[in-house]
């Protein structure tokens, strides 16, 4: 891949990019798979990390070019200063349109790499907004206060509306347009549909933050799976 494609900004101290689905934030203890960071690394002298995205889920990353402003942006996450901003397509139709979950996430000792809600946990705070209903999905806007492992991901399970395509919490289904378009019709070259979306459905959208006195707001824009899966369900709607 070519970093410049994922581009969103960058600087003589720090660099944002746009991370697919798919790609892990910095190496796994296996150290098998490529990640953004290893990357980076080819290209750049030194690159720290200063926070991370779940391999599922694409936006907008940053990492610091030097030690300075390592240490300053880390202590703005660890000090909730930063304003971090996600998007996400949920299955149903939520009744309180506008709410906050403030509830504690733990590892999941029974089943390895997945978290759980639990007393024993850490404090986990995730705000949410329905930006559109679509019954059988809806479009959120979510800001989080804490950055623990799979945050949204669990928070949106407990209130019964899982991601779409969440493997981990959800069902795991690709979203397939002949699901809700009624006069769908498969392509005379293709055997077999082939989904519209077949990803975590969670994006991280807006980050706001401050470096040298500046004040920094990046977006990273959605991909075009998920926008053409929104615009097929805004489609549907007006019908």
């Amino acid at each position: 891949m070519k970093l410049t494609d994922y581009l969103v900004f960058e600087n003589d101290d720090l660099i944002a990019l746009n991370k697919p689905s798919g790609l892990l934030s910095i190496p796994d203890r296996e150290g098998k798979e490529i990640s953004l960071k290893v990357l980076l690394q080819e290209k750049y002298p030194q690159i720290f990390t200063v926070h991370r995205l779940d391999k599922d889920t694409s936006g907008l990353i940053v990492f610091a070019k030097n030690e300075e402003t390592h240490r300053n942006l880390s202590m703005q996450f660890a000090e909730r200063q930063t304003e971090k901003i996600y998007l996400g397509l949920v299955l149903g139709s939520l009744i309180e349109k506008k709410g906050t979950v403030n509830k504690p996430i733990a590892e999941n000792t029974v089943k390895k790499g997945t978290m759980i809600i639990h007393q024993r946990g850490k404090e986990s705070v995730t705000d949410y907004e329905v930006l559109e209903d679509f019954g059988i999905y809806s479009w959120l806007q979510f800001r989080i206060h804490t950055g623990r492992t799979h945050q949204i991901r669990v928070h949106m399970k407990d209130i019964g509306h899982p991601v779409a395509c969440d493997e981990l919490y959800g069902d795991d289904k690709p979203i397939l347009l002949s699901s809700f378009k009624s006069k769908f019709k498969l392509s005379k070259k293709e055997d077999e549909e082939r989904p519209i979306l077949n990803r975590l459905g969670l994006h991280a959208f807006k980050l706001k933050f401050r470096n040298e006195g500046e004040h920094f707001e990046l977006e990273a824009p959605i991909s075009k799976d998920l926008r053409a899966t929104i615009q097929q369900l805004e489609k549907r709607k007006k019908k």
